[in-house]
């Protein structure tokens, strides 16, 4: 086993070595670090509710009455009346009988699938999905069997030649990918899961807010809601707050209320959270005007970088430019922050090697003038 020393050693000279920011301010889509303002283009806060008005006089209603923690539990003194108003709305929102609410998207992806699934069962994961939901996996010790990047033939061979074996079986993938971000093609997916007697689950986390009629997601984009039957995804993204959810049936939410080792065995997320969350979920329906704008304008950017040779990935408000080689993401992002643009290189492990990128991930504070100024400052292709 190699030493820490050795290990570091290794890292920095690939390129691969990761640091930690120091974020003094962040406001209206900008931050400060080092004394330096930037745009920021590595915020999940896609629909910019985070520092929303009606989010913050939310939350701070919330802590007046209840405190600043939940102090329990959900199982013992923990689960507030918003508890159960967040999850009544969830439920409505995602057009399921029933949702249960996670302190996070980790904790809601490794707690969900160990509950539900076991040995004796058989897991068919998109090779892309998200690491929470591959630990997720490993822990219910169900057989994985990892398909190719929305590759659907390659899952549907893999379940002609395995799904008879095990008892349950489950199709997993992401409904928008974080890395790539690009979309899983849900309709033929719930079409391939019907024929092979499975299970599905989607994670949305990246989604919610974002795409349908009323920002559900693209399970009620594509009009599937009720056909998939283990929908989460996160408040932590387009919903400016935190935590995680699970929309599913009832049946499902008792039995993991009380198996569910990640939800029975945390203190609930404090009341002043959970206020946001729902206030959240109210914004996104009165202001429909964000992810209008938000779309039309990641559209914009991929398009404009297309157009000037770049190698850009995705179909969402997350556009990843695929670079390729570690020291070369590293010196766009150099180049992009000392303009004042804060965006980051993601390179392997997070990424398959030869893949390194940047990966610019879009809000509502992203209008074109500030995206053609961005691109501008790109080298020529």
């Amino acid at each position: 086993m190699e030493s820490i020393d050795e290990f570091l050693k290794k890292r920095r000279e690939s390129g691969h070595l990761r640091t930690l920011s120091v974020i003094t301010a962040r406001k209206n889509g900008r931050l400060r670090i080092n004394r330096k303002n930037y745009i920021d283009l590595s915020s999940n806060d896609y629909l910019g509710l985070s520092g929303h008005p009606q989010m913050i006089a939310a939350a701070q209603k919330a802590m007046e009455q209840f405190g600043t923690g939940s102090c329990a539990s959900r199982l013992l003194s923990g689960s507030l009346k918003f508890h159960h108003i967040l999850e009544e709305k969830t439920a409505a929102f995602k057009n399921k009988e029933s949702a249960l609410i996670f302190n996070s998207g980790y904790q809601a992806n490794s707690g969900i699938l160990p509950a539900l699934y076991s040995r004796f069962d058989a897991i068919f994961a998109d090779k892309l999905s998200h690491a929470s939901l591959i630990d997720g996996i490993a822990l219910s010790q169900a057989k994985l069997f990892r398909f190719h990047h929305n590759d659907l033939n390659h899952l549907e061979e893999i379940l002609k030649n395995e799904r008879k074996k095990f008892k349950h079986a489950l199709i997993v993938t992401e409904s928008i990918f974080s890395m790539d971000g690009d979309c899983a093609d849900l309709k033929n997916i719930v079409a391939i899961k019907e024929k092979y007697d499975c299970q599905m689950m989607i994670d949305e986390a990246h989604a919610t807010g974002i795409y349908g009629k009323t920002g559900a997601g693209r399970a009620e984009e594509a009009g599937l809601s009720e056909k998939i039957e283990l929908i989460m995804g996160t408040f932590s993204k387009a919903l400016g707050s935190f935590g995680a959810y699970l929309a599913t049936s009832q049946k499902i939410t008792q039995y993991l209320i009380n198996t569910c080792r990640s939800f029975i065995y945390s203190t609930a997320l404090p009341p002043a959270i959970i206020a946001c969350n729902i206030e959240s979920l109210n914004l996104v329906k009165e202001e429909p005007w964000r992810r209008k704008q938000l779309l039309s304008c990641a559209d914009f950017f991929r398009n404009t970088l297309k157009a000037r040779g770049f190698n850009v990935k995705g179909s969402s408000q997350i556009v990843p430019l695929i670079l390729g080689d570690n020291f070369k993401a590293i010196a766009y992002a150099r180049r992009l922050q000392n303009k004042g643009y804060w965006v980051m290189p993601i390179r392997p492990p997070t990424v398959p090697d030869t893949q390194a990128r940047l990966r610019f991930s879009l809000t509502v504070y992203h209008k074109q003038p500030i995206l053609q100024r961005l691109i501008d400052e790109l080298p020529k292709k």
